[in-house]
């Protein structure tokens, strides 16, 4: 398993330079790793009778489904077809393209139309739709609608929406696998009921291990600040905030556009304790009061200075509802090319209003400024509910609170810090307690306790709001799934808290640590459509299983550093041991859950259950490294020196499965 492991890695990294197909023919599909992957198919059996693991039935079942699953990827391989299928509109084929060569269905299939579903008053895509018939020999008929996540199955063959282009052609993926996925599917199946049994066996490991247990920072960086230049009243500018925008494919308050703008430009949603309206306000009606501003970070200087341009000119301020000679509602700015249907009334109201909002800003009538900004939004809702068809555009008054107050709750990175700080001085609060038998006060653990709530509280108000806003679970990026990761951390740290002092203290630390590498990703940033492919269930399910599993194995070194520092002391690595053994059996049980419902997913989806994407390789290597000290007969398991070390330096793969994927690896998984 060792040699398994190092294999995989070098895998990813051939990936990177090499490319997905070279690795492909010369790691995966090699004749090495095939014999590499039958020794331990092979091993696994031999070790199941050496040690009689039918008295053992739950160890019995997770042995079993190794070789089950490899054997299931080996009929994928040798017996399953994969391959592509296009058709123009009207076209009827009966083939498809597997590699370099054809084969034959035992029906036609008929493409009557493909269109792109758009989000209600945008072009940004929600689905692709491809509108088939499929005729067998018999004259049978069946009209079907293939779209992301909804692919049509037929005599063993399934059909998925791949890819379209400009003229209406459709490449659907065709996959007949008769035998790999239903004997993988078993393998996952056993694995799975072998772990649930492992965790409530009565006599087993780790229901003995629940009756016993112990658990377990670093950047303040003020920033020096500059007089910022005039703008709008914090009221006026809320105001103009309330219009609508399109914005990055979707139609949300202009206030989501300022707070992005701010953002990109100074790396926090205010500035000088400007709100994020003002700051924008201030570019458009005092830009040369503003126009020495200067994006200090390299980074963010050209993505910056361009936001500039295209707020000043106008073209970004896309907050005008017009419908075409169709009926369709576009969004225009004020110089933008407006469709004919636009009345004269209209026109001069459009192309004038900027001039007219910056005459009543030289006269200092802030009052009829915002009286301007209202009947701009009145103007953009009777356009957009004129229709019924065009009612939905908008987004609900309740969409709109929520992600008005998300905007509004931006923390930047004092929160992080702040719980960074006061996780790193209990965290060596407790260690100094725990060394001397002592326990913490009283105060402190209800200090700890309700810091914890509140912090875990707010993070959840921030999931919530952002589920509320954009209509979607909030699960498919960077800030999510650390938001997440938070989330879990703090309840994990919280249900632990009666038993285990150490508890809390790392849970605060740990949750500043994933605020702080949230806030890589812009602090709360905007709200956005969801890609097709990621509108499915079991996106939800697969992010919130793995964050739970990382929670996990983060508290496993946390609990690591405490038992190496405290070893000299018998009974308290006693404690952590047992600790740590027992949280690991539930962080194994959760990403090998997570694993299998993101091949549950790919399956549904594009109808591959396993691509070795690096992130897919890097998680199945984390699954292996987490199994060794499971394993009573080695030394890591049984010596919490070694336990602890080993934990410690363990949690590297979970790095490079989450971060060295997404910076330096690439592949399919990785956020942008």
């Amino acid at each position: 398993m060792v040699i398994v492991v190092l294999v995989l890695a070098a895998g990813t990294v051939f990936e990177r330079y090499r490319g997905a197909e070279w690795v492909g023919d010369h790691f995966y599909g090699s004749w090495w790793f095939i014999v590499l992957m039958a020794m331990v198919a092979i091993g696994t059996v031999v070790t199941i009778v050496q040690r009689r693991m039918w008295h053992r039935p739950s160890t019995l079942l997770i042995h079993a489904a190794v070789p089950v699953i490899l054997l299931g990827g080996a009929l994928t391989t040798w017996t399953g077809q994969h391959g592509q299928m296009t058709l123009a509109p009207g076209e009827t084929r009966a083939e498809f393209t597997v590699e370099q060569s054809t084969a034959t269905l035992p029906f036609s299939v008929t493409l009557e139309n493909f269109e792109v579903v758009p989000y209600p008053g945008t072009h940004t895509p929600m689905d692709f739709v491809s509108h088939i018939t499929v005729k067998s020999d018999n004259d049978d008929i069946e009209r079907y609608d293939i779209s992301m996540n909804h692919i049509y199955r037929r005599n063993g063959y399934r059909f998925y929406q791949e890819d379209y282009d400009e003229e209406g052609r459709t490449t659907l993926t065709v996959s007949h696998d008769p035998w790999g996925i239903a004997i993988t599917y078993c393998g996952y199946a056993l694995l799975l009921l072998g772990l649930v049994w492992l965790l409530v066996s009565p006599q087993g490991p780790f229901r003995r291990l629940i009756r016993n247990a112990a658990i377990v920072a670093i950047l303040l960086t003020p920033v020096a600040s500059e007089a910022a230049p005039p703008t709008l009243p914090r009221s006026t500018a809320s105001k103009m905030g309330e219009m609508y925008i399109l914005y990055k494919g979707r139609i949300c308050p202009l206030q989501t556009f300022a707070k992005d703008f701010t953002t990109k430009l100074t790396g926090n949603a205010t500035y000088e304790g400007l709100s994020s309206e003002q700051v924008l306000s201030g570019f458009l009606f005092y830009y040369g009061d503003w126009a020495g501003f200067e994006v200090k970070k390299e980074k963010r200087k050209k993505e910056g200075e361009a936001l500039i341009q295209m707020a000043v000119s106008g073209h970004g301020l896309k907050i005008f509802p017009l419908a075409d000679t169709t009926g369709n509602i576009g969004w225009y700015a004020q110089n933008d090319d407006l469709p004919m249907t636009v009345d004269d009334d209209e026109y001069i109201f459009i192309r004038k209003h900027l001039s007219y909002c910056q005459e009543l800003v030289i006269k200092g009538d802030y009052k009829e400024l915002e009286h301007v900004f209202s009947k701009i939004r009145q103007f953009q809702e009777d356009k957009c509910q004129h229709t019924a068809a065009h009612a939905d555009v908008l987004p609900s008054p309740s969409r709109e609170r929520a992600e008005r107050l998300y905007n509004a709750l931006t923390t930047g990175r004092w929160l992080a810090m702040l719980s960074i700080t006061l996780g790193l001085i209990c965290f060596g609060y407790a260690l100094w307690c725990q060394g001397r038998g002592k326990k913490m006060h009283l105060w402190t653990k209800w200090l700890l306790s309700a810091y914890t709530i509140l912090l875990t509280a707010f993070l959840m108000l921030i999931f919530v709001l952002r589920w509320i806003a954009g209509g979607h679970v909030p699960m498919a990026g960077g800030f999510d799934s650390m938001n997440l990761t938070a989330i879990a951390i703090g309840g994990i740290g919280l249900i632990l808290m009666r038993r285990h002092a150490m508890a809390l203290p790392v849970s605060m630390l740990t949750m500043g640590f994933c605020l702080l590498v949230a806030m890589m990703s812009g602090s709360n940033p905007p709200v956005t459509n969801l890609m097709p492919v990621l509108s499915s269930p079991l996106l939800c399910l697969h992010v919130a299983v793995i964050m739970m599993s990382y929670a996990l194995f983060f508290f496993l070194m946390m609990i690591g550093i405490g038992g190496i520092i405290l070893g000299r002391n018998a009974e308290v690595s006693t404690r952590f041991h047992r600790l740590g053994v027992l949280l690991l059996y539930p962080a194994e049980f959760l990403l090998a859950l997570g694993i299998i419902i993101g091949a549950l997913w790919a399956n549904v989806s594009w109808g591959n259950y396993w691509t070795w994407d690096p992130k897919e390789v890097w998680a199945l290597i984390t699954l292996i490294v987490y199994a060794f000290p499971l394993h009573p007969s080695l030394s890591v398991s049984r010596n919490p020196r070694h336990f602890f070390l080993y934990c410690t330096l363990a949690f590297l793969s979970v790095i490079i499965t989450y971060f060295g994927v997404n910076l330096l690896l690439g592949g399919l998984h990785a956020y942008n």
